[in-house]
């Protein structure tokens, strides 16, 4: 199962999201540093409301929903790439997972303290970042001084290997992330096995207060990260209040809904900060529904439909015929499978097609 860590200065919320988000009591969120050692892990189940239409379409008996790890890492701190605050120990678990959402603090409260003793978030990224990065400069410039004796003598391996480094360390000599460069597809599947921290696919989370959520486009701190990242990292940022959800984690669904009104929002943002995360991983999700379950199926992008098969069972792989398919959209505006036939919307598929976000499937195999 694919993972995404959760990283940040210590005291920004990562904590309380972990526990909101995994609905878990896991991680100890407390005000003072380091209040979490190892890293808590947590199955987060993916929101996904088609699944509920799907349901009454067939009559389903359950739901199953596409499901990933979030892991909560403890907070780094400038001079982490040193061994700072335990650093060396915490870049080791950002080493082991797949994806990192990193949370920043978007509220003023005097109430919990703040590691550099103000609110600046555009600051707190790039203490993060440079310490990301000077880790990566110091792997990489290990792996140079290993391969460089092996590519004097003639190892294409080696001297392909000392190339790439001295492209990497140019780029994280500018403090740049590795996940921003420009390589060719033989290049980025060498770097793959340098491991690096920065060549991880990164989402921001723009924690905000209670308060502020409702009207949480206009404050400055958000507006402040959603620039930064936009110009600096290519990627997106998602506002959430961490505050919010630890509330509504006991609460029941009606009073959930209850107290989301009474804030003026219908979201506090931890469902698009799942969802944004598990496509950050490079999952896709398709669907199969029949009277016993409604189901979704967790694929990555590209996957053809043999592999997407493999999914339900592994020797679906092997024996694999054809796949009977319908987009949701498709399906749901034709009320059944025997509408979406009869106007040609379900569609025979055979072992080179890629299964897309939203298919509704039924595979034909030879068992």
């Amino acid at each position: 199962m694919l993972r995404a860590g959760i990283v940040g200065l210590p005291n920004v919320g990562k904590s309380t999201l972990f526990n909101a988000v995994t609905q878990t009591r896991k991680a100890m969120a407390a005000n003072y540093r380091f209040c979490t050692i190892e890293p808590n892990t947590g199955v987060v189940t993916v929101p996904d409301e088609r699944l509920e239409v799907l349901s009454k379409l067939s009559g389903s008996v359950k739901l199953i929903p596409a499901v990933f790890e979030f892991v909560d890492i403890a907070g780094l701190v400038k001079g982490a790439s040193k061994g700072e605050g335990l650093g060396n120990q915490f870049l080791g678990h950002i080493r082991e997972v797949d994806a990192l959402i990193q949370v920043v603090r978007c509220f003023e409260d005097s109430n919990i303290e703040h590691v550099m003793d103000t609110v600046d978030p555009v600051r707190d990224i790039e203490i993060i970042n440079t310490e990301l990065v000077l880790s990566d400069l110091e792997a990489v410039e290990k792996r140079k001084a290993k391969q460089q004796k092996a590519s004097k003598g003639g190892d294409k391996k080696a001297l392909a290997e000392v190339e790439l480094c001295e492209k990497l360390e140019a780029h994280l000599n500018t403090g740049k992330t590795v996940v921003t460069m420009d390589l060719t597809p033989e290049e980025k599947s060498l770097a793959k096995t340098f491991f690096l921290l920065t060549s991880k696919p990164t989402l921001f989370a723009c924690n905000v207060a209670e308060g502020d959520l409702a009207d949480a486009d206009n404050n400055k701190y958000v507006k402040q990260v959603r620039a930064y990242v936009r110009e600096h990292h290519d990627t997106s940022a998602v506002v959430v209040s961490a505050e919010i959800e630890s509330e509504l984690v006991t609460l029941s669904e009606e009073e959930r809904q209850e107290y989301l009104v009474g804030l003026g929002v219908k979201d506090t943002g931890a469902s698009n900060l799942i969802r944004e995360a598990y496509h950050l991983l490079g999952l896709r999700t398709y669907l199969t529904t029949g009277e016993k379950e409604t189901r979704a199926w967790t694929i990555h992008t590209g996957d053809k439909a043999p592999v997407a098969a493999g999914v339900i069972h592994s020797d679906f792989e092997k024996s694999f015929i054809s796949a009977e398919c319908v987009s949701y959209t498709d399906l749901v505006a034709c009320g059944s499978f025997a509408r979406a036939r009869e106007q040609a919307k379900l569609r025979t598929e055979g072992k080179e097609y890629v299964v897309q976000d939203g298919d509704v499937i039924e595979f034909k195999t030879f068992l």
